[in-house]
């Protein structure tokens, strides 16, 4: 999952998520530790959903026989299986033919070079904030019809509705979220080294320090996609320097050269400097994709690749083609505390109309019912901002207490940093904070020269 702007906040809410940050954090450490009459051409709402899911409520949707749709993201492998069966659903119940376009990062650049040869998708997921505000900069973006407005006002907090406007204008729908601010780790190898999930920086170095001594590599980093770095930093910086510089940063108010991007990148480098403790040292996690990184630390028994990956709950996606099985020989615990708190950041995917087209809003509103969301929860992998959808909708009680987590924070919680971004900076692989990110992997004793080129980058990207 990419999740990847000028921030979409509601003015005057900082304070607010100030307090429910706090909230979600204590929630999350709990939870881990644990329709129309056919009159008007539309198809009568059901009692399921078409998965076998009774109750809840279905969406009414019109008949769109005969009509092709085209819907693009950059989702690969299992996500992209599991989203396909929710289109499938749409395809049922409309009579329409659905096609997934793999999309590239950046995704504004696929779009822009689609929409130049006269051949949009009808939708389009963005994996940043700034993808939208782009896509409406650019007058590709149309605003979201009545129904599909009547299933956000029914269904989403207004934080999340805020998301996905732009200068007060409903664009998109929130369809995925993600929590990432997770440690995922195997059992067996914690088991086999005598360590416990910890609660702290410093006690994570300390197991780091256990399980590379046992002979297991503490951690299996992501560094050949530079999101993951983004998220590392930002998950360290919000804990260490908290959530009013985070806020700050994230609109580039200050610069990447303050002292507390500084000490986040000098409290980062003591995990990725200690080459025993990463997966292949850095050479080899900047060569380990995110999908990699996962299977990786869930294969092997009590002797995988590393024990630790990071990353949201989408991880669950991953662990799923291995023989591992979460809560048993996967399981999961809070990014440790670096600061006073333990962070959390969410991310999330928003689907756009690119065409102005009854199809295009059919397929928007369905997306923001709970019925498109309790097919893809049952699939895991997944976490929706959609807080009609029922918790038993999710296939444990893991990914059951995640979403509980974040639809009990409501419209409170930080928004990941780089999605916040210009895509030029937070958005691009091999350019702005992605590269500077790689860079600082292979690097981490050059805290001085990362922070000179991410101010430079994003000075340039942000035009201040």
């Amino acid at each position: 999952m990419r999740t990847h702007g000028t921030s979409r906040t509601t003015p005057g809410t900082s304070h607010r998520r100030r307090h429910a940050w706090t909230a979600l954090a204590l929630a999350g450490a709990l939870a881990l530790s644990a329709c129309g009459s056919g009159g008007d051409g539309k198809e009568p709402a059901k009692g399921t959903d078409g998965s076998g899911t009774p109750g809840g409520p279905v969406v009414a949707l019109p008949r769109l026989d005969g009509e092709k749709l085209e819907v693009a993201a950059v989702w690969t492998g299992a996500e992209q299986a599991n989203f396909v069966k929710v289109l499938k659903e749409f395809e049922r119940r409309t009579g329409s033919t659905v096609t997934f376009v793999p999309a590239q990062d950046p995704i504004v650049t696929f779009l822009g070079s689609k929409i130049a040869g006269g051949a949009p998708p009808d939708v389009a997921l963005l994996p940043q904030v700034g993808a939208l505000v782009s896509a409406v900069k650019n007058k590709w973006a149309k605003p979201v019809g009545a129904d599909a407005q009547a299933q956000l006002d029914q269904n989403y907090s207004p934080g999340w509705k805020t998301l996905g406007a732009v200068d007060g204008t409903q664009y998109g729908v929130y369809y995925k979220a993600a929590n990432k601010s997770l440690i995922w780790y195997n059992a067996k190898a914690f088991e086999a080294a005598g360590v416990r999930p910890p609660a702290t920086w410093k006690e994570l170095l300390a197991a780091a320090d256990t399980l590379s001594a046992s002979g297991t590599p503490a951690v299996s980093v992501a560094g050949a996609d530079g999101w993951t770095l983004t998220d590392w930093f930002e998950n360290v910086y919000l804990s260490q320097a908290g959530p009013e510089k985070y806020d700050r940063l994230a609109k580039h108010e200050i610069k990447w050269t303050d002292d507390s991007v500084k000490q986040a990148l000098t409290s980062l480098a003591e995990l990725f400097g200690r080459k025993d403790f990463l997966a292949g040292g850095q050479s080899g996690a900047l060569a380990t994709e995110f999908p990699k990184s996962v299977t990786q630390t869930f294969t092997g028994g009590d002797r995988p690749a590393a024990a630790m990956v990071f990353e949201g709950d989408f991880v669950a996606v991953n662990i799923a083609q291995t023989d591992a099985k979460v809560g048993t020989d996967a399981k999961v615990f809070p990014f440790p505390a670096v600061g006073a708190k333990s962070p959390v950041v969410s991310g999330g995917d928003v689907a756009v109309a690119l065409k102005d087209s009854k199809g295009a809003q059919a397929l928007l509103t369905f997306l923001a019912s709970v019925d498109s969301a309790r097919i893809h929860a049952r699939e895991g992998g997944f976490l929706s901002p959609n807080k009609a959808l029922e918790p038993d909708a999710y296939p444990n009680d893991i990914q059951r207490g995640i979403a509980e987590a974040l639809i009990a924070a409501g419209d409170n919680f930080r928004f990941d940093m780089s999605d916040q971004a210009p895509s030029a900076f937070g958005g691009t692989p091999g350019a702005g904070e992605w590269k500077a990110l790689q860079d600082f992997l292979a690097n981490p004793a050059d805290i001085a020269g990362t922070q000179a080129r991410l101010e430079a980058d994003a000075a340039k990207a942000y035009g201040n």
